[in-house]
């Protein structure tokens, strides 16, 4: 299964009810709550986040098995965990970033209509 979840937009304004995420120093909001599925990323001056991930926009879908989803891709940041029971991958392809996110279903992040 490869499902669409969000778009995340990097920027430079803090916004409203962001959230950090202390492994890549970035604070984001929650695309749940956005009536188009935006996920904004704000990054910290030293986050460990470069290249086009930090300066694009991504597309993010949910995976099944994120080990499956990135088999043979160019990744350019993770596996981690972004929330509790969010694994996250971050890939380039074809001039775009692509983040896979495996969600385990007790996590609030799981929920696609809230």
């Amino acid at each position: 299964m490869r499902q669409f979840h969000h778009v995340g937009i990097p920027t430079d304004d803090q916004q409203q009810d962001e959230t950090y995420v202390p492994d890549t120093k970035v604070w984001v909001t929650d695309p749940m709550k956005h009536p188009y599925k935006v996920e904004y990323l704000r990054y910290e001056p030293d986050s460990p986040v470069t290249g086009p991930l930090r300066e694009l926009p991504h597309l993010a879908f949910r995976v099944d098995d994120l080990d499956a989803a990135i088999a043979g891709e160019e990744v350019i940041l993770g596996p981690f965990e972004s929330m509790p029971g969010v694994r996250v991958v971050f890939i380039y392809k074809d001039g775009a970033v692509f983040e896979f996110m495996q969600i385990a279903d007790d996590s609030e992040w799981g929920v696609q209509d809230r």
